[in-house]
């Protein structure tokens, strides 16, 4: 599984087909989010993008995510 960073340029599938946007966080611990408990550790973090076409924040995995240049 790639490691991402903040900043990368990453794709993902929602519930309206794929979805681009740029990684702002990486959490390394639980965290809430939208009201709900997102499981994180530093062997396997999550993420935190926002959509390259509006101002939505998704959270996922990184085995959700496609690096895209």
């Amino acid at each position: 599984m790639a490691d991402f960073s903040v900043g990368d340029h990453v794709s993902w599938n929602s519930e309206a087909g794929r979805v681009s946007g740029r990684i702002v966080k990486v959490h390394h611990q639980d965290f809430d989010y939208k009201g709900h408990r997102h499981r994180a550790s530093r062997d396997d973090p999550q993420y935190e993008i926002k959509s390259d076409k509006t101002d939505h924040i998704a959270a996922h995995k990184g085995g959700a995510l496609t690096r895209i240049s």
